[in-house]
């Protein structure tokens, strides 16, 4: 009820002024989040690397850019909370308008081009905020940054949050910055993870990947995640859709693209039973995510859904998971996703 009298105001306004002042007032006012339940039991917990999720159940990058809003998010119910994508120094994005809604379809089309205050301001926020859920931090290349210097942006950021965040994403499929996108070829990505220096023991890590690849490029991806010890492989970031404009497309729209790609990374997968794998694009409903638990998944995220649902997503998915438990008679979260992945 709250959300939706909340979302008739929001949904007036021009999309990007709308998110500006929802991450204003989650910044100012925390608080106001626990009126929210978040539906959190301790069965719902679910190791991942280093890190013991809440529910699996996460935020994605992009919603909170800036590690301004994490307060708020983490009381919502979420598993884990992404902020970023975050680069060395701070950059404008491209010119707006850059956000736009299909609200019949419940999805998103972005422009924004790496939008953020850069890496000392969130090293900061970071810092300073009280962890109850992990908190993970999404990092990128500046714009004005050649590509074959790309792996400076990306080292520089890893050194910069390998002790704070409790994880790291590598994002290098994003569709608006461009040329980054070219990064996802083994000999880039051997570049990247080269300059890294990351020795045993330090945060998980794990790379973003796109939707608009195709088999050969999912092999080559996987196969150099596992040579240099990555945590995992979240898939996917945004689409493009040349029929809709230009950005990245997430939401409903995204999914069955998006549902491909996960399918064929948790096939392949299986030969490298050390990678963790993080679903996101397009879910917006528990159907979604059985389907995504019997194709072999287990942890996921969202963004377009709770733009559209609010902190009502995060309360019914974590409500049916608790019922769907109840009623299969299991005691934890583990049992019910080991049974989804036995039906298929």
């Amino acid at each position: 009820m709250i959300y939706s009298l909340a979302r008739n105001f929001l949904f007036k306004l021009d999309a990007e002024d709308a998110h500006d002042l929802t991450i204003d007032l989650m910044e100012k006012f925390p608080v106001i989040s626990e009126i929210f339940p978040s539906y959190r039991r301790n069965n719902l917990k679910l190791k991942i690397g280093n890190n013991i999720w809440a529910t699996p159940i996460g935020l994605a990058a992009g919603l909170d850019k800036n590690c301004r809003g994490y307060q708020f998010l983490s009381n919502l119910g979420f598993g884990a909370v992404e902020v970023g994508t975050v680069t060395p120094r701070a950059q404008a994005g491209n010119p707006r308008p850059r956000l736009f809604r299909y609200i019949e379809e419940e999805s998103i089309r972005n422009c924004m081009g790496f939008n953020n205050e850069g890496g000392e301001f969130l090293k900061n926020q970071v810092r300073l905020a009280q962890r109850s859920i992990p908190l993970g931090v999404n990092i990128g290349k500046n714009k004005d940054t050649p590509d074959e210097l790309a792996y400076e942006d990306y080292a520089s950021l890893y050194q910069d949050f390998k002790e704070l965040a409790d994880y790291i994403v590598i994002n290098v499929s994003s569709p608006n910055t461009p040329g980054l996108r070219s990064h996802q070829t083994r000999e880039s990505l051997e570049k990247i993870f080269s300059a890294l220096e990351r020795k045993e023991g330090e945060v998980d890590l794990y790379l973003k990947i796109s939707p608009d690849i195709d088999e050969d490029e999912i092999d080559s991806i996987i196969k150099v995640a596992n040579d240099y010890k990555l945590t995992g492989i979240i898939a996917t970031n945004t689409t493009i859709m040349q029929e809709r404009g230009v950005g990245g497309i997430s939401g409903k729209l995204l999914l069955n693209k998006a549902r491909d790609i996960r399918k064929a990374c948790l096939t392949k997968m299986k030969d490298y039973p050390n990678l963790e794998f993080i679903g996101v694009g397009g879910f917006s409903s528990y159907e979604d995510v059985m389907d995504y638990w019997c194709d072999g998944g287990k942890f996921l995220q969202v963004y377009s859904a709770f733009v559209f649902q609010g902190p009502k997503l995060l309360q019914d998915l974590n409500k049916a998971i608790l019922k769907d438990m109840e009623l299969k008679g299991f005691n934890c979260i583990e049992q019910l996703i080991e049974h989804y992945h036995h039906i298929n």
